[in-house]
């Protein structure tokens, strides 16, 4: 586990990436102890990431992200 740090706190919905996850990107949701909990975009099973690993997500990435995500709606991936 990394040394702690303190590491500015992202607004609810903010989209980030989490390096611990192989640069997933993630909505951020809250507090969960030691942890930030994020969700993928457009909802989904929350995960738990160590907040010295997470970072703001880039215009491209946070694109990216949406995109992927309407684009599994519209086969009807997800709802």
């Amino acid at each position: 586990m990394p040394e702690q740090k303190h590491v500015q706190l992202p607004s609810a919905g903010t989209l980030v990436v989490d390096r611990g996850r192989n640069d997933r990107v993630g909505e951020f949701r809250g507090v969960s102890g030691p942890y930030w909990s994020l969700r993928p975009v457009g909802g989904g099973p929350e995960w738990e990431a160590i907040p010295e690993y997470v970072r703001l997500a880039t215009p491209d990435e946070r694109l990216r992200a949406r995109t992927a995500y309407e684009n599994a709606r519209s086969r009807g991936d997800v709802a």
